[in-house]
């Protein structure tokens, strides 16, 4: 009880700062690396939002994001083909509730062999070198150890450098062949403490998604209402005039 009365604190901390503060409220979690950046659990609800963020992507993006320049109707197929119950969909959001990166945890098992687990990510081109790719990547290896997964690899193009430069940083070893290159590491059996950290990073993102959601409600509320008064007031000149 504790640690969600800490973490609902810290929720309406966030909540109390943007009222404040509204002009910080589409912005990016900082990439401080004491700083928790809330990672959110996708589920089926969230699909319009995840072909909303892959369409954004440009043709430079979507290259490196899907190994070739995906077309809208390719990534439509790609979003519509996702099992959320089988494999694991993480994002970032701001507060408008809009997907600034994305992560797709692909978990395979086999009736012979250890578990495995792909890993694929997004990031919105204006979110660049914020470390939100990071960020993801160790969210997803949290909870591929908690799923008891043994090999956690990436399959991507050898000039996607912030992506294998990340896999090698948490000890990855990289085979490249030609233009694509094979980035895998071997997972630790999971512990107490991982099992802690999934289950406090989730429940975090699940609580800043809630606040980000009352913060976007006001925000409308309060365009709508000021909407309908420009109109009053608008109605009101040209009856005076």
């Amino acid at each position: 009880m504790g640690l969600i009365h800490h973490l609902f604190k810290t929720a309406r901390a966030n909540l109390r700062h943007w009222w404040r503060h509204p002009a910080q409220a589409l912005a990016v979690p900082g990439h401080e690396e004491d700083m928790w950046v809330p990672i959110v659990s996708l589920d089926e609800r969230h699909r319009p939002k995840i072909l909303a963020h892959l369409l954004e992507l440009n043709r430079e993006d979507r290259f490196l994001r899907f190994g070739y320049a995906a077309t809208d109707e390719q990534i439509e197929r790609y979003v519509q083909g996702m099992d959320f119950k089988r494999d694991h969909i993480y994002a970032i959001f701001n507060v408008a509730l809009r997907i600034e990166a994305l992560a797709h945890l692909s978990i395979e098992r086999q009736a012979q062999g250890e578990p495995r687990a792909e890993f694929g990510v997004s990031v919105r081109h204006k979110v660049r070198g914020m470390g939100l790719g990071k960020r993801l990547f160790e969210r997803a290896m949290v909870h591929a150890r908690h799923e008891n997964v043994s090999i956690f690899y990436i399959h991507a193009l050898s000039e996607n450098v912030p992506m294998l430069a990340i896999a090698k940083h948490h000890g990855a070893v990289l085979e490249r062949d030609g233009g694509e290159t094979q980035a895998h590491l071997r997972l630790p059996a999971p512990d107490l403490e991982s099992e802690l950290e999934d289950w406090m990073v989730d429940q975090y993102g699940r609580i800043n998604y809630s606040v980000k959601e009352q913060v976007k409600q006001f925000v409308d509320t309060v365009a709508q209402v000021q909407e309908i008064r420009d109109g009053v007031r608008k109605g009101r000149h040209q009856s005076a005039s």
